[in-house]
């Protein structure tokens, strides 16, 4: 079981207790190591039960229940604790806007345990019986239902690629002559996928059974000697395709997609009166093979060259590739530095020097830390009394820790006019202002918009974060006209973000597409909470690629002292 999934499982205890209402510090207990094991880079299950007990928030019985999870795949006591509610309750916690309080109501007063049950009383006005439950609140619960719904059977991207790794290491030890890698939206990259395909090339008749039994499978879909499926724990599908050498390239072609790019593809080999598919490119006059054992052949014996992955969703890369046109894409290894993240001094889990660690550690060369401004309570912000003290302190750390550059920032809050939320003479004592919005996110068009274009105008603000403060599977960009505010932060120098955690991935490929049109810097950023984060710069990268982003795109491609001088409070701008 990965970290994601022992998370899961301590995340979901810490809802079913306080839907049960028990103790407040047996529900943080649960909450808090779900958080730790989420975070951490080590892989839990492979620590014995004394290197669990040694994680700081980790007691005795916690560590047990963790190798009993890891050792079982099961866990006693979440088991007896889902036996006394409905299987079903926990699919309302899926809700934007439903907490485990809200669910024990509904339970409790209304006895409504599914979806459906919800649903139903939504729209005949039941909810309206109990305390807090309105019409609004009736409205919003309808739209959270209907929103998901239409992400049933999706999966963030990250889950996705830990799932795909552990099942290809697991199957790289029955096979390990083959080559097996991900194919499909996963290896395009795209921020959500649905059923995780797999290619294996060279591999023997042993490897489909090997992968039917791997530990997480509940169900076999079907198995043959070329493809098999099978549903895992927790509602993921699995395909694996077996192929031949011979075929490997225009295969991973073939079921990488996407559909759209793959119909332009076939379409220009028959114009050269070739015919392509998953087992080659071949000449329809004759059949004979002309190519398919690499990627990189296939495109080039159409006359095009090779696309990258991420790019392949017929948005002007076939044309490109025909021109040799096409971008020179930003990769992990161009990113310098990393410009949002958090400490101990307020969300994060550890202090500026772990944090500054880390970021070397990972091969980055500055770090901007950028904690909380004090709108966000819940997170202990920072008042102009506390912000100015961190960045003393932060620059303390920086004048003794080598082989990093620390830089002292502030995620400062756009309050639901649009002002900021310290006040302008300690914002200009800083390094670096990241402004995010984390809070009214029910504002209309007009007013969202009017509130990012004030935050822009301010002369101490260089980067707008998570720009449409959405969250993946769980909750919509807000109301914005996204083009206005580009443009003003084309005008005013204002960078925008791609956060890279994967929930986030804000801004998303077109977005940032569209940002980089407009004239529009980008930064990727992990916003990291915690030392393990830093990889997650891989996703935002990503996010780069599919935008069509360049290294010159990124600001944080730049050396410390150019990025320095580039931020807008260093710069002239209109």
């Amino acid at each position: 079981m990965d970290n994601a999934g022992l998370a899961r499982v301590f995340s979901d205890i810490g809802d079913l207790l306080e839907i049960k209402g028990a103790n407040p510090f047996k529900i943080r207990a649960y909450r808090n190591a779900a958080d730790i094991i989420g975070h951490m880079a080590e892989r839990v299950a492979d620590l014995t039960e004394a290197d669990v007990r040694g994680i700081p928030g980790i007691g005795k019985d916690l560590a047990a229940k963790i190798r009993e999870l890891v050792d079982t795949g099961e866990l006693v006591y979440f088991d007896a604790l889902r036996q006394e509610f409905p299987a079903s309750i926990l699919d309302m916690l899926r809700l934007q806007g439903v907490g485990p309080k809200t669910v024990g109501l509904l339970y409790a007063e209304l006895g409504i345990e599914t979806l459906d049950e919800l649903e139903a009383a939504a729209s005949d006005g039941r909810l309206r019986q109990l305390k807090g439950m309105g019409a609004k609140k009736e409205q919003l619960l309808l739209r959270s239902l209907a929103e998901h719904r239409s992400r049933v059977g999706r999966h963030l991207v990250g889950r996705a690629d830990a799932i795909a790794t552990r099942l290809t290491e697991y199957l790289r030890m029955e096979a390990p002559e083959a080559t097996i890698f991900p194919v499909g939206s996963l290896r395009r990259g795209r921020e959500t996928c649905g059923d995780i395909d797999l290619l294996a090339v060279n591999a023997t008749d042993a490897l489909m059974p090997h992968f039917t039994r791997f530990p997480d499978v509940e169900r076999i879909l079907g198995q043959g000697p070329t493809k098999s499926s099978v549903l895992l724990r927790g509602g993921v599908q699995v395909d694996l395709r077996v192929v031949a050498a011979e075929s490997a390239g225009a295969a991973a072609q073939y079921f990488t997609g996407s559909k759209a790019h793959n119909i332009a593809v076939r379409d220009i080999a028959l114009q050269r009166g070739l015919k392509l598919n998953a087992y080659g490119l071949f000449r329809v006059a004759d059949g004979e093979y002309v190519a398919g054992a690499a990627e990189s052949d296939v495109y080039e014996a159409l006359g095009l060259a090779y696309v990258p992955p991420e790019l392949r969703e017929h948005r002007g890369e076939i044309a490109a590739a025909a021109t040799r046109n096409l971008p020179h894409l930003v990769e992990r290894s161009d990113l310098r530095g990393d410009l949002h993240s958090h400490t101990t001094a307020t969300d994060g889990k550890a202090d500026v020097e772990t944090m500054a660690t880390a970021a070397r550690d990972a091969g980055l060369e500055y770090l901007a830390i950028t904690d909380h401004s004090q709108a966000l309570a819940m997170a202990n912000g920072l008042d102009e009394r506390r912000a100015l003290a961190h960045a003393t302190h932060i620059r303390e750390v920086n004048s003794r820790l080598e082989g990093i550059t620390l830089f002292a920032g502030i995620e400062c809050d756009i309050r639901a006019d649009g002002t900021l939320d310290l006040a302008d003479d300690c914002l200009a004592e800083l390094d670096l202002v990241v402004a995010s919005v984390h809070s009214a996110f029910g504002q209309g068009e007009q007013e969202m918009t009017d509130r990012l274009l004030r935050a822009i105008e301010s002369p101490f603000v260089d980067i707008i974060g998570h720009p449409t403060g959405r969250l993946l599977l769980r909750r919509d960009p807000y109301a914005l006209n996204l083009e206005r505010v580009l443009d003003a932060a084309a005008r005013c120098g204002v960078a925008m973000e791609i956060n890279s955690q994967i929930h986030r991935l804000d801004l998303s490929d077109s977005h940032a597409r569209l940002a980089r049109d407009r004239g529009v810097k980008l930064v990727i950023s992990t916003d990291a909470h915690a030392p393990a984060a830093f990889e997650l710069l891989r996703w935002g990268v990503t996010v780069a690629r599919r935008a069509w982003l360049e290294p010159g795109d990124v600001l944080n491609t730049l050396g410390a002292e150019d990025l320095r001088a580039s931020l807008r409070r260093h710069r002239v701008t209109g």
